[in-house]
């Protein structure tokens, strides 16, 4: 991928420093798990973040998304963010349909910006024929793509993607691509956080997380 991206982060992770505590008294400790990760995205860039399970990428994930607040450091996002957690956030009774409506009141949408970026996505991701089925009858490729359509619904300035295509075939692992070349196109920018990268050339950095420290790849 090549273009011309803002030189301002729209988002701006600084400094961040996290900690767990693991056992109990008198034996309980600290264990760090981030300290002093940085990180920045600029409109019109993708960039994947890489690290070993355990590294604390999806600990940066919840402070970025301010699921979870940082022991140091600071997050500041420029736009709306969307966020595509690893484990789809879903309700078991609702139909794929209900869920883009109860989302899209959440972002505040219209309602006919609401149905026309349903269409949109349901046609990208090709699930069209579940619009009507409940969560809880969908198969595990499914339901990662109303996980991820949620996500883009409210066409966010800054997406965070955590493990997104884990579960895709490959016809859906070329439609996400699309996706994203598509959000890059348009001056948004997107985060794919994975335990590895494939496809290195569709991205246009990589940063490695090692030891709690955020690095080029």
């Amino acid at each position: 991928m090549t273009t011309l991206v803002s030189t301002e982060p729209v988002l701006r992770a600084s400094g961040i420093e996290k900690s767990y505590r693991r056992g109990v008294w008198p034996a309980r400790r600290t264990v760090p798990v981030l300290r002093g990760a940085d990180l920045a995205l600029r409109a019109g860039e993708v960039v994947g973040l890489v690290g070993e399970n355990g590294s604390g990428k999806s600990t940066l994930m919840k402070v970025l998304v301010g699921a979870l607040r940082p022991d140091a450091g600071s997050v500041t996002v420029h736009g709306r963010l969307g966020h595509c957690p690893q484990e789809p956030v879903v309700y078991e009774r609702l139909t794929c349909d209900e869920h883009f409506e109860l989302f899209g009141r959440a972002y505040r949408m219209t309602v006919d910006a609401e149905r026309a970026a349903r269409r949109d996505l349901y046609r990208a991701l090709g699930f069209e024929r579940y619009t009507g089925t409940r969560a809880d009858r969908l198969s595990g490729g499914t339901l990662a793509k109303l996980n991820l359509g949620l996500a883009l619904l409210a066409d966010p300035d800054v997406l965070l993607l955590d493990e997104p295509y884990a579960g895709f075939d490959w016809d859906t692992y070329l439609r996400f691509w699309d996706l994203v070349a598509h959000r890059r196109a348009a001056g948004r920018a997107v985060l794919v956080i994975s335990h590895f990268v494939a496809d290195e050339e569709r991205f246009d950095r990589v940063v490695a997380l090692r030891d709690g420290r955020t690095a080029p790849r």
